[in-house]
């Protein structure tokens, strides 16, 4: 189901928000020692992909002339000021993506047919991998690169009592064609607001401005790469940001590459809720593998969502190429009893 934004948006709904978090109880690396389990309760009406299908933003990149504008030199202000003010930043030319102002946006974006076992109908996606995510001079040390879908500017902020989420299918490569680095390579985020009152101990810095960005994280431990854990081979897993207190959340190890579906979802509650599985299909309650007030604040506003690509910024070495497809954004129908059909993979409606 589908519906026009700005005439719901007559609904005028109140506003609330909260975050919680609840750990899979999957096993974890060397670095579990940093997370922190909480609840693992089912939160009802989370599901991502449930309600209606908000078409204004999002993308399913089925245009054969689908192009982005990269406008060079891109933006690294928040790590080097030498490009802090190479504007315009770069653009998707329907308008749908932009070039993260704080980091600035992978190297390469191109459409891409799409890989075997995609979703049904799907002749395109979207391959996102970088070089230089650290600014004008190699950090070596992990860096990332932002590609942002507009929401704001298309449809403004949103209340988290309409229960927003996202949900995206990625194609991850085979483990042998990733970056020889271990650490994070991948992520999938989103934008909230919120005011100051914490609910936990409030840990962001005195000149928070309300904004902050929970989501989840794909990362390789690596046999004999880069920063190698020593382990007999290599194992990708997936963590999510935040605990209360700021933590790694430990998430699902990744036995199989390929296609997997990824969702997040904010309720009036002012949880974030986190779900993924491999494969295409709709995501289910059984999909939950966390929730939490990330930092310990409450959100207010679903604000955007958006992709990280991160490589090891030696200026030589090439980050892990990762395929998105189909990044939809939902709304709950206000005065519904029961949520609508998940319509996550429903391409042509």
């Amino acid at each position: 189901m589908k519906i026009d934004f700005h005439k719901f948006l007559k609904c005028g709904l109140a506003v609330a928000v909260a975050f919680t978090f609840a750990s899979s109880n999957l096993t974890g690396s060397k670095t579990q020692a940093q997370t922190q389990t909480q609840s693992q309760t089912q939160p009802k009406g989370a599901v991502p992909g449930t309600g209606v299908h908000i078409t204004e933003v999002g993308d399913d990149f089925e245009d054969e002339n689908w192009k982005y504008t990269p406008n060079l030199p891109k933006l690294h202000n928040y790590k080097d000021t030498a490009t802090a003010k190479n504007l315009p930043a770069g653009f998707a030319i329907n308008k749908r993506w932009f070039e993260g102002p704080k980091r600035g946006q992978p190297d390469s974006v191109r459409r891409v047919e799409t890989p075997a076992g995609g979703l049904e109908g799907s002749t395109g996606a979207l391959a996102l991998k970088s070089l230089q995510t650290g600014g004008s001079y190699p950090s070596n040390v992990q860096q990332q690169d932002d590609f942002i879908a507009d929401v704001g500017n298309r449809i403004g902020l949103i209340d988290v009592s309409r229960t927003p989420s996202v949900v995206t299918r990625v194609w991850m490569p085979p483990i042998d064609e990733w970056e020889n680095r271990s650490g994070c390579h991948f992520a999938f985020r989103i934008g909230l607001r919120t005011d100051r009152h914490a609910v936990g101990r409030g840990i962001l810095p005195e000149d928070f401005d309300g904004t902050y960005w929970p989501g989840m994280f794909v990362n390789l431990n690596s046999k004999e790469g880069r920063g190698a854990t020593g382990q007999p081979h290599d194992s990708v897993y997936m963590w999510m940001k935040a605990t209360a207190d700021g933590r790694v959340l430990r998430g699902p190890n990744i036995t199989e590459t390929g296609w997997w579906t990824m969702g997040m979802s904010v309720t009036p509650d002012g949880q974030v809720h986190y779900y993924a599985k491999p494969g295409i299909e709709d995501l289910t309650e059984e999909d939950h593998i966390g929730s939490s007030y990330p930092f310990g604040y409450r959100a207010q506003k679903f604000k955007s969502f958006f992709y990280n690509i991160c490589n090891g910024d030696d200026g030589r070495t090439w980050s892990t190429e990762f395929v998105i497809d189909d990044p939809k954004l939902f709304i709950k129908i206000p005065g519904e009893s029961r949520p609508t059909k998940n319509a996550s993979s429903q391409r042509r409606n």
